[in-house]
């Protein structure tokens, strides 16, 4: 079962609500800056653990306290409501 893509008017107003997140291309992205490396690694693993449930999984870049999730259904070739759904489950995660 695939799941559609998101239409370009779609992807804006889903984006309205997740003000930390921009759009490159047929990717969303965010960093968030950690107080410490070690608050990283759990935020990281926190994520981990909400992706699994989702089936649906970040491309994660680690750099010091900095991390930067990225989000797109590959097997969809774009944006679509789990990478909105991920996303603002991220957010939850990185409060």
């Amino acid at each position: 079962m695939s799941t559609p893509l998101l239409t370009d008017d779609e992807i804006t107003s889903a984006l309205t609500g997740l003000p930390d997140w921009t759009r490159a291309g047929d990717s969303i992205t965010r960093t968030v800056q950690a107080a410490t490396f070690p608050a990283g690694i759990e935020l990281v693993r926190r994520v981990a653990d909400a992706a699994e449930e989702a089936d649906h999984h970040p491309d994660i870049d680690i750099r010091w306290r900095r991390v930067t999730f990225t989000l797109s259904t590959h097997s969809a070739g774009g944006l679509t409501r789990l990478d909105v759904e991920l996303a603002g489950r991220i957010d939850q995660l990185a409060q």
